[in-house]
């Protein structure tokens, strides 16, 4: 089952890191306290959306392109077999990379739509973490979308 704040949480993180600034410095931009504020962006607290307006203003972002982005990573989830759904059997084949000894949890890929990747990883069989990354093109693709 995805979280839906855990998704949230990983994209306003990812924008603070972008933007190379310390959860502190959004935490006073936003008027949220600093602890409260990583309890969000590690998908342990759900933002009321009157928060999320705030963080979001902190971070010079708008609120429909964050929500965007999070429904861009929950559907490509959706897309994925069994990421959305409980695992019934612990030995059902799964497509999965092997779980690690220190993690015992599996980590699926989802390929890329162009401009989202997600990875998925199980963390139970009701709980799995989504975690999406923007997708840059390299410069050879550039040169090809330029060149088409």
């Amino acid at each position: 089952m995805v979280l839906l704040r855990r998704v949230i949480g990983d994209a306003l993180r990812a924008r603070r890191q972008g933007q190379h600034r310390t959860l502190r410095e959004v935490s006073t931009a936003a008027n949220v306290s600093l602890g409260y504020l990583s309890e969000i962006e590690r998908g342990q607290k759900e933002p009321s959306s009157e928060l999320l307006a705030a963080i979001c203003d902190a971070l010079g972002a708008r609120l429909s392109e964050l929500l965007r982005e999070v429904s861009d990573t929950v559907a490509l989830a959706e897309q994925m077999p069994n990421v959305l759904v409980p695992v019934q059997d612990e030995a059902a084949p799964v497509p999965a990379a092997p779980a690690t000894k220190a993690t015992n949890r599996a980590v699926r890929q989802v390929s890329s739509d162009g401009t989202v990747a997600v990875s998925v990883r199980q963390d139970s069989p009701l709980k799995a973490t989504l975690r999406s990354t923007r997708v840059r093109p390299t410069e050879r693709d550039r040169d090809v979308v330029c060149a088409a």
